[in-house]
């Protein structure tokens, strides 16, 4: 009888050993794909250690200061200060505010804006001339609605562009209603640039500001505490300023009165507060105006002011279109803080003060 041949075996072999290989195959397919993908993770995170490392050594993005630092040139405008000029246009949006006293007690501001859109500035007045040397220290044009003597030869003899708008016609300088003259003439910055621009007056600036204005907070910590200020220009006019904690600013009084804004009614504050204490004496030029003169081309005394506290300081002037250089008493040219600034050139025997 033939017998038959048993393949059962075999089969079984051939079974396991395509089983084995095809898990071999598997295998090494996973082990391919690991190293692949740990291969991708070390480079990505090789490329993001490298971007990482590349932002890390970039050059610091350098803040600017808004205050003043555009390239349009500034314009400088005479301002009423008188109670029946109160109150007025412009001092909300000025970026230097400068005050200065003038016959009979009265003082009249000076606002430097640069690169500002008003419809309506004022009321606008007649020039005095040691106005001028901010003017020019400001690289301004310089605009008033009239002018004393001693102004209108310094004008010349200094080379000042200026406006006055006297000469000018009522579309571009006009009076008011609601007020009574000399205390309603005003005029916008847009007739200002274009008179400007007719006379041939440059429209840019390069300089610098007077000013040394920073982005980072100005905390003076050794400063002594100032959340009043007083400063008694004459029997007729005492400027105060309170501290508003919330605000960070100081709200500005004149006269007892807190000063608005002509047409919104919106607080007049401040970030910073100089003040130049500067001799003053009575013109004596034949006319028995009681015109003023400065003498504040030298350095004097003074204080600045911001966030609550004040600093003793110096502000040395050595030309009349030379930039005033204000330090502390170790010599160094403050910080100011970015923000509107007040500067009060006071009477140099005002009993100033400062308190809590």
């Amino acid at each position: 009888m033939r017998r038959t041949r048993d393949n059962s075996g075999r089969v079984g072999t051939k079974i396991f050993i395509i089983v084995l290989i095809l898990l071999i195959l598997v295998a090494g397919g996973l082990f391919v794909a690991k190293v692949f993908m740990e291969s991708n993770d070390s480079e990505l995170a090789n490329t993001n250690s490298t971007n990482l490392s590349n932002k890390n050594d970039s050059e610091p993005i350098v803040q600017t200061p808004k205050t003043l630092s555009g390239t349009e040139r500034p314009i400088a405008v005479m301002i009423d200060n008188h109670i029946d000029a109160m109150p007025q246009a412009g001092l909300l949006e000025a970026d230097i505010v400068y005050e200065i006293i003038v016959e009979g007690g009265e003082t009249r501001l000076m606002l430097i804006l640069q690169d500002k859109d008003l419809d309506k500035i004022g009321p606008v007045r007649s020039s005095r001339h040691y106005f001028l040397d901010y003017a020019l220290e400001n690289d301004a044009i310089y605009v008033h609605y009239g002018w004393s003597p001693q102004a209108q030869a310094d004008i010349s003899t200094l080379g000042v562009n200026n406006i006055n708008g006297i000469y000018e016609s009522e579309e571009s300088f006009w009076r008011v209603s609601d007020k009574y003259a000399p205390h309603n003439a005003v005029t916008s910055t847009e007739n200002i640039m274009k008179i400007a621009e007719r006379e041939g007056y440059r429209t840019t600036t390069s300089q610098d500001p007077v000013l040394n204005y920073v982005v980072a907070e100005v905390e003076l910590e050794d400063g002594e505490i100032a959340n009043n200020i007083t400063i008694p220009y004459s029997y007729v006019n005492t400027v105060e300023y309170v501290y508003d904690v919330e605000l960070k600013e100081y709200v500005r009084y004149s006269r007892g009165e807190k000063q608005v804004d002509w047409d919104t009614g919106k607080t007049v504050t401040t970030k910073n507060i100089i003040i130049e204490k500067v001799d003053n004496w009575t013109l004596n030029d034949g006319t028995s105006s009681g015109r003023q003169t400065i003498d504040n081309i030298k350095e004097v005394d003074g204080y600045y002011i911001t966030n609550g506290k004040a600093i003793p300081i110096t502000c040395t002037k050595t030309t009349r279109s030379g930039k005033t250089v204000y330090k502390d008493l170790e010599g160094n040219e403050i910080d100011v803080n970015d923000g509107k600034t007040f500067i009060q050139i006071c009477p140099e025997e005002a009993d100033i003060e400062i308190s809590e």
